[in-house]
């Protein structure tokens, strides 16, 4: 039975990477997603429109990338099964959005909300459909480029005054500091 694993990193350029890491150790990438801001969060158009281009067709998933504005979140650099169901969602004005799109995937409405409000304060999430099989080398690919630790983050985001993602909230604009 496959397994949605998901992390969040600081920065998209870490995301990226283990996905590169991801598909070279085999995982095809159509059980591969990435959505991801900059840290200032902003959304560089053109560098994401370029990237899939530049990197050739070894890099599958990263060669589909384009963008997508997120409710509450605004414009991102997305690729994969979670961006697609993501913008299906908005589109046909869908509650939820990117959090229905991580439930939907089998993570639960806590861990939903902390990695839409993580892409939203301008990190970026990885999120791979893996067999049984797959787990260990998955989970390793993930866990060995230094994810931020959910449970430390989400306490932060209360302390802060965080609930849960607000889609009707504006982009957010501020700082998260990294612990």
């Amino acid at each position: 039975m496959t397994r949605t694993i998901t992390r969040s990193y600081d920065n998209y350029e870490t995301a990226r990477s283990v996905v590169e890491q991801l598909e070279a150790s085999g995982i095809s990438s159509s059980n591969l997603s990435i959505v991801g801001r900059n840290g200032d969060g902003e959304t560089n158009a053109e560098e994401g429109a370029g990237i899939g281009a530049g990197l050739g067709g070894a890099a599958g998933l990263l060669a589909g990338l384009g963008l997508l504005a997120i409710p509450g979140i605004g414009p991102v650099v997305a690729a994969g099964w979670l961006a697609s169901t993501a913008a299906g969602a908005i589109a046909g004005a869908a509650a939820g959005g990117l959090v229905g799109s991580f439930i939907k995937e089998g993570h639960d409405e806590d861990e939903a909300h902390y990695y839409a409000e993580t892409v939203r304060r301008g990190g970026s999430v990885v999120s791979v459909r893996a067999e049984p099989a797959q787990e260990a080398a998955v989970e390793a690919i993930l866990d060995g480029a230094a994810p931020i630790d959910r449970d430390t983050r989400m306490a932060q985001y209360r302390q802060e005054g965080w609930t849960r993602f607000d889609e009707k909230a504006e982009p957010y604009k501020g700082t998260t500091t990294i612990i």
